[in-house]
């Protein structure tokens, strides 16, 4: 999933197409834009997934008809297998077509239809039968761990690996499961904390408002970044208003990928473009005043300034107390 220093990034759709297969492609069409690695929906049955009386969360209150129930905004929400295919067949070679099942027969589907990685969303992290049941695909698996504690992660870790999930195959992803996120509520550290607890790939899935936090965590070495875009923040639906629009999302990667170049080899050394500086911008040993050949280099005669080439004040011990062997003027180059 990451080439060299290349974060894997995900353009999540998510259910921002509205139950619209042209929105659906739009989307798609804004992420091929932007650079994103892959484009991700949602893959569910109303009916395997939520109860009919159920309330809906505060924030799908807050953005979105106030007298439906959540099972009713997400029938509305579906996407059936003919326009999955549409979907994936609009993506083209041009950007990889994911989505999220929620149900076991949504991953039965996304299976028929060969999707390459399956993303388990942060609620179903506690459900053993769908994570095992992904575990026997033996497909790649990006978990999200939001709403989770670590030893929540550890469960679920432990059933993808002993029921199929290869260690090589498996990204873990810190979280945090509100939308949007509040900027103190991040904790980016505890991604890292992910990776070295389970000697995993890390990444994030980032639900605050604006960008700066997934090219932080980038930085702090995420190898995969997921982010939740739309067409219009002015649209009805529960995740619009918590979404990058297109442009923005074109910024998040633009930013993801010069963070990456910026973080180079890790090795210390003069960058190429730095050399032709040393010269000028480092100090040498010179005279600081009319110095008579066989007298002695002291503190007094001799300063360190910039002069262009000789020897390195990091040498001036080694200078003090010699003889000079010649006469040297006030900013003569010293010569041992």
């Amino acid at each position: 999933m990451k080439n060299m220093n290349k974060t894997f990034i995900i353009a999540e759709a998510g259910v921002n197409h509205n139950g619209s297969v042209e929105i659906a492609k739009k989307l798609i069409d804004a992420a091929v834009c932007s650079g994103a690695d892959a484009v991700k929906f949602q893959t569910f049955k109303a009916e395997n997934l939520v109860c009919k009386g159920m309330e809906k969360a505060h924030y799908q209150k807050k953005n979105t008809k106030t007298n439906e129930s959540q099972y009713e905004m997400i029938k509305g929400l579906e996407l059936d297998k003919n326009a999955h295919c549409e979907l994936i067949e609009h993506c083209n070679n041009n950007i990889i077509f994911l989505s999220t099942p929620f149900d076991h027969e949504s991953i039965d589907l996304l299976d028929s239809l060969k999707i390459p990685i399956f993303k388990i969303p942060s609620a179903e992290i506690t459900n053993y039968p769908y994570l095992k049941k992904i575990a026997g695909l033996k497909k790649k698996v990006i978990l999200s761990t939001g709403m989770s504690t670590l030893e929540e992660v550890r469960s679920a870790v432990q059933i993808l690996l002993n029921e199929g999930v290869d260690k090589a195959d498996l990204t873990i992803l810190h979280a945090t499961s509100e939308y949007p996120c509040p900027i103190d509520e991040v904790n980016l550290l505890a991604m890292k904390t992910l990776g070295r607890e389970f000697n995993l790939k890390f990444g994030y899935s980032d639900h605050t408002e604006g960008i700066v936090v997934p090219i932080s965590a980038v930085a702090l070495g995420a190898s995969v970044i997921e982010k939740h875009f739309t067409l219009d923040r002015n649209m009805d639906g529960p995740d619009h208003k918590s979404s990058l629009e297109p442009h923005e999302l074109t910024l998040m990667i633009d930013g993801i990928r010069k963070i990456e170049v910026a973080l180079g080899d890790g090795k210390k050394n003069p960058s190429h473009s730095e050399i032709k500086n040393i010269n000028i911008a480092r100090k040498f040993i010179v005279a600081s005043k009319f110095i008579k050949s066989g007298e002695l280099f002291t503190s007094s005669n001799i300063i360190a300034k910039r002069s262009g080439k000789g020897i390195s004040p990091i040498n001036w011990t080694k200078v003090i107390g010699q003889k000079a062997k010649q006469d040297f003027k006030e900013d003569q180059i010293i010569e041992l």
